[in-house]
């Protein structure tokens, strides 16, 4: 779990970076709540996620907004933030180019900045949001959410109301072609507390569903494309012979005299 330094728009960003070997391993950036009211990379719910994606094989990064731990600059209300994450993502994909898939998960706060920054990025192929502030935060630019994704809450969360993460994972249930799921986690508070196995239990079974129904599109893109290069070939021979016999005929032009 290397520390580094990242380059952001308004001064260095302090990050964590777990790395996979595999040249083509997923990548996800992690994003933390909100910065002014204690919200780091440090954050137990953001760690649960990182070990949860890196568990599964994702190169993963999380990092402290602007203003934050060793980060520079200073608290911006959202759009430093959202410029913040973008250089983030920026960093992962220089450092991983052939990554199959990209994911993006944030915590409260982060929920909100993550996807503000999915809308920008259609390379995002899906979501986590852990306790979506939506009672506290517009979240109508959503429309449509570009990626399927997994929104959860716990059912003793006094900031974000259960109803109302519901409500938000309904009306984006609506968006053709994009399915949200919503879990909510039996005792859980808006911290997760004494709940994180339980979060990482639901975030990694989600995750794992998506990764298995990703390759089993691969894989049949990839029989489709075969059956069709079967196809064009042969239809390339069935050229060749049609046109064999006519070859054949025109060179029987002797000179009859």
């Amino acid at each position: 779990m290397p520390e580094l330094i990242i380059n952001g728009p308004g001064g260095r960003l302090e990050a964590r970076y777990h790395h996979e070997a595999s040249s083509d391993s997923p990548i996800a950036l992690i994003l933390h709540p909100h910065p002014q009211l204690g919200g780091t990379m440090n954050n137990q719910v953001v760690y649960t996620l990182y070990h949860t994606f890196a568990a599964r094989g994702f190169s993963v990064l999380r990092f402290n907004f602007r203003g934050v731990g060793r980060s520079q600059g200073f608290w911006d209300g959202g759009p430093g933030e959202l410029a913040d994450a973008a250089s983030a993502l920026d960093w992962l994909q220089i450092v991983k180019p052939d990554a199959r898939c990209c994911w993006i998960a944030g915590v409260s706060f982060g929920t909100w900045i993550a996807m503000q920054l999915l809308m920008r990025r259609p390379e995002i192929d899906g979501f986590i949001c852990v306790a979506p502030p939506s009672n506290l935060y517009d979240f109508s630019f959503l429309a449509p959410c570009p990626s399927s994704g997994l929104m959860i809450n716990g059912d003793k969360d006094r900031v974000v109301p259960s109803a109302s993460v519901a409500e938000l994972s309904t009306k984006l249930k609506t968006q053709r072609g994009i399915k949200i799921d919503h879990e909510v986690i039996p005792g859980a508070n808006h911290f997760f507390q004494d709940k994180l196995d339980d979060l990482s239990s639901v975030v990694g079974s989600y995750v794992d569903m998506r990764l298995a129904k990703d390759a089993e599109d691969r894989e049949a893109k990839r029989q489709r494309e075969k059956e069709r290069e079967a196809a064009r070939e042969r239809d390339r021979a069935r050229e060749a012979e049609e046109e064999a016999p006519a070859a054949a005929g025109g060179d029987d032009d002797g000179d009859d005299e």
